[in-house]
């Protein structure tokens, strides 16, 4: 079960000024700074031998009306994709005309699914009852083992003499990958030593979390943070920015959306890896989880006044603002630039990102819906 968002103090105040990009201002991204020696990675890497260099352009800026994310926002994506930057900066200048993003994030959740196997199907059920009245244990250890995550549900699936745990946490602004694994893993070790009965055997994660793939229980619930985006584009920024109409979008979109169940595509999109992608990298993410990020839904429908309305839906978005990679120092500018480094950031960076989304779908199903995408590429994404 997902867990729904709590208030927090950082809901509705107003975010700090992100870092403003000048001549000087990012030393670390103009290469004025060395390398981090191998001993400042610890945690990040091993066998360090160098730093893999992606180019990082600027898109925006883009206008926010979120939650945690408000104002306007000069966004870091690092790619090799030629006309990538180009189009999302189109996208989100139609959405900062039109006012900015609306986003929310809806519900949060980081889940693992340890497995147990019993010799027959009565132990297996009895199992069951067990973990239901154990559940101030796992809290507890959940406590013991991390400062910030939280154990909001542990929900079983009996098979036979097998049972499926689904492990579900909060954890807060760190992408939690890390820490719902070794306080699951100390969870499964006190109910392997403290279980009265016979366990056969018992797995840590059997595949059904859904971590670094698509699956259709995060589709339908979340993994990370899942988060909605929305602009209603008038029918005239839509001619002078995108340059079409919003009927010949939603259009597209109907057709694109055939084509999708056609080749049975899990979520309904065009490209919002791209985005995500070159977010994450420039912002120290867990870049294999785009795997799963990335599976979401998009509207594009004429309103009956004539203008465009859009929304993304992102129900697996796995960020954080704490941890892993972002406190590496190219990564780290990056997230200063959006001010979302650090503790407060992650529902912040979930809205952004999420926003980012939907001003490339804007842009590129615009472009495809027209007959430009091609020419753009073929402008912008080839050399000489």
């Amino acid at each position: 079960m997902s867990s729904p968002l709590m208030n927090t103090p950082a809901a509705g105040t107003a975010p700090k000024e992100p870092t403003k990009v000048t001549s000087g201002s990012l030393p670390n991204l103009e290469g004025k700074t060395p390398n981090p020696l191998g001993s400042e990675l610890a945690g990040n890497i091993e066998n360090y031998i160098g730093m893999a260099r992606v180019p990082v352009g600027l898109a925006g800026p883009l206008r926010m009306q979120g939650e945690y994310a408000k104002g306007e926002y000069s966004i870091p994506l690092a790619t090799t994709e030629g006309a990538l930057v180009a189009s999302f900066t189109r996208g989100m200048k139609a959405i900062s005309l039109s006012g900015g993003a609306v986003t929310r994030v809806i519900s949060e959740g980081v889940q693992r699914a340890p497995y147990f196997r019993f010799e027959d199907l009565a132990t297996a059920a009895d199992f069951l009852k067990w973990i239901a009245v154990h559940q101030h244990e796992f809290e507890r250890i959940t406590g013991e083992n991390s400062r910030f995550a939280k154990l909001t549900s542990i929900t079983p699936t009996l098979e036979g003499n097998a049972v499926t745990l689904m492990v579900e946490f909060t954890t807060g602004d760190a992408a939690g990958q890390n820490m719902v694994t070794i306080c699951t893993d100390r969870i499964c070790r006190f109910i392997a030593s403290s279980y009265p009965g016979k366990i056969v055997e018992w797995y840590l994660e059997v595949n059904a979390s859904g971590d670094k793939k698509a699956s259709r229980v995060s589709f339908r619930n979340v993994r990370g943070k899942r988060v909605c985006a929305e602009i209603v584009v008038p029918r005239d920024i839509v001619i002078s920015v995108l340059k079409t109409t919003p009927e010949t979008i939603d259009r597209f979109g109907r057709a694109a959306c055939y084509g999708a169940l056609q080749s049975g595509t899990m979520g309904v999109h065009a490209h919002l890896a791209n985005g995500l992608t070159a977010l994450f990298i420039a912002c120290g993410q867990d870049v294999a989880c785009v795997a799963e990020a990335s599976v979401g839904t998009v509207r594009m429908e004429v309103t009956e006044a004539g203008d465009l309305y859009g929304s993304v839906t992102l129900p697996n978005l796995i960020v954080g603002t704490v941890g892993g990679g972002t406190g590496l120092p190219t990564q780290r500018e990056c997230l200063e630039m959006i001010d979302c480094f650090g503790t407060g950031g992650a529902r912040r960076f979930a809205e952004i990102a999420t926003a980012v989304c939907l001003a490339g779908e804007l842009s590129i199903l615009a472009a495809l819906a027209a007959g430009h995408f091609s020419a753009a590429h073929e402008r912008l994404g080839r050399k000489g």
